[in-house]
């Protein structure tokens, strides 16, 4: 093997080790003043994951500051990891912006479901947090998942 030949396969190994293409399943509280639209968990072939997230503030009062919370949880459906990290600052009024959060939670397998979503967010010039239970959301959503496994297909 030449070296020119072995420097491409390197590459393309180290490539194809960062494709992930594994999103972090979306849940929300119905009222939820932010909410996210997209989730990507990028993989540089090593550990901790990254997820990347679009986070939209669904009203015309600006947000200060909200909080994203992820669940992992194993093939079997039971819970491994929960991680909270605060998102972006001041959210305006119908924007959407982008940010991360490293899940530093411990291995996450490729077998594993992710699950993301707002917890927490505090408008502009407010004392005052809206809170959601996420975990109540996150705990239905992985029933469904198991359920939905346990069906015989048609």
């Amino acid at each position: 093997m030449t070296p020119f030949t072995a420097s491409v396969l390197a590459v393309t190994l180290a490539v194809a080790a960062a494709a992930d293409d594994r999103i972090a399943e979306i849940i929300a509280a119905p009222d939820a003043p932010v909410r996210l639209d997209s989730t990507k968990v990028l993989n540089t072939g090593a550990q901790p994951l990254v997820l990347l997230y679009a986070a939209t503030n669904a009203g015309d009062t600006a947000v200060e500051q909200f909080t994203v919370m992820v669940f992992v949880y194993s093939a079997d459906g039971q819970l491994k990891a929960r991680q909270v990290a605060p998102g972006r600052r001041d959210l305006p009024g119908r924007e959407t912006k982008f940010s991360t959060m490293v899940l530093d939670v411990g291995t996450i397998e490729p077998t594993d479901t992710l699950m993301a979503g707002i917890d927490q967010v505090q408008h502009a010039g407010s004392e005052r947090w809206w809170r959601t239970d996420l975990r109540v959301i996150a705990e239905a959503a992985a029933d469904a998942k198991r359920g939905a496994a346990k069906s015989p297909r048609k």
